[in-house]
């Protein structure tokens, strides 16, 4: 995609401090390569690349190996916004629903949506990063919790948090499932359970369109269909997005895991919770955050976690954020009430 043609969020928002790290704390690392946002890894601090940088460490995985025997940890440096505390989970819980999770999957936490619930006790979970839907059994999971300025939202219930911070203070590895030896290398990953379905649009359908390019990671663009364009793919026009020379509407080919129609406006609310997961309105586009913070007059501080910034919007630029899963609208569980 040209990225010269799109407006993406400007450094503007307000960013979440980082965290200060000691040599030897327990982390988990995620990654902005493709094929891996949207995960989790556990690893430890190896210590600061340096004194003057703050916001640089060497980290070392806990689960991902350097070769093929699982001898010798992965080592990297990385930002400290690639980094946070081993996220809190309770002993039992029983998973709804439409809940936002984190699963267990290839040695790491995968961020999905729970879609079905079985009657042999395992549950559907659609991950939008990649548009698949696998099957986990509950010890596989735990609710999706973000951190943000500091602190885990949502946070534990009161009855956990003694036991997390005696958790916290442990690898998590003795509690993860074993995957296998030939699963344990940066980049090697499942085939998924469940194929979703091709879903076919006509000429001249209104839909949105995603991008998995840097920076636009997280926006859905309102176009049309123009004509199919090959296997799994189709000719768009964006509504608002223009050529460089400012001419006529942006065209491009998009293949059809990066379309979807526009969510049904049956979900109405009249006021916002705090971490609903919302659609924001911003350079003509809709970004995916959640709710960090609810403000008076019907204003809200939208967290955006593709880059850890928050933004202030109006209640007339946001909507309940929807996932397209299956042919179907699933959306996702409210929040908190004030």
């Amino acid at each position: 995609m040209s990225s010269n043609s799109k407006s993406k969020p400007r450094t503007t928002r307000t960013q979440s401090s980082p965290t200060p790290f000691k040599p030897g704390t327990h982390i988990e690392i995620s990654s902005d390569d493709v094929g891996f946002r949207g995960s989790w890894y556990l690893g430890k601090i190896v210590r600061r690349v340096s004194s003057k940088d703050p916001t640089k460490f060497w980290v070392e995985y806990s689960n991902l190996f350097s070769d093929e025997a699982g001898n010798d940890p992965l080592q990297e440096i990385l930002n400290a916004n690639q980094l946070r505390p081993t996220a809190p989970r309770e002993k039992e819980r029983e998973f709804k629903f439409g809940e936002e999770v984190d699963a267990f999957y290839n040695d790491g936490w995968w961020e999905g949506t729970i879609t079905d619930v079985k009657n042999d006790g395992k549950f559907s979970v659609y991950f939008r990063s990649s548009k698949e839907q696998i099957e986990f059994g509950k010890e596989d999971l735990r609710l999706h919790r973000e951190w943000i300025c500091g602190e885990w939202k949502p946070p534990l219930e009161v009855e956990e948090e003694e036991d997390n911070k005696k958790l916290s203070t442990k690898s998590k590895t003795e509690e993860m499932p074993d995957k296998g030896a030939d699963e344990k290398v940066l980049g090697k990953r499942k085939e998924p359970d469940e194929a979703l379905p091709e879903v076919k649009f006509s000429k001249g359908t209104v839909v949105e369109v995603s991008s998995d390019e840097d920076g636009f990671k997280g926006a859905w663009f309102a176009a049309k269909i123009i004509e199919p364009a090959g296997d799994r793919k189709y000719l768009i026009e964006y509504e608002s997005l223009r050529t460089d020379d400012d001419k006529e509407f942006l065209r491009e080919e998009i293949d059809t895991l990066h379309i979807r129609p526009p969510p049904p406006e049956t979900v109405m609310v009249d006021s916002f919770n705090r971490l609903d997961e919302v659609d924001a309105a911003y350079n003509d586009c809709w970004w995916v955050g959640v709710i960090s913070k609810v403000l008076s007059n019907s204003r809200y501080i939208v967290y955006f976690r593709e880059s850890n910034e928050e933004l202030q919007f109006e209640h007339s630029d946001l909507r309940l954020h929807q996932d397209w899963i299956d042919g179907k609208w699933i959306a996702a569980s409210r929040g908190l009430k004030s």
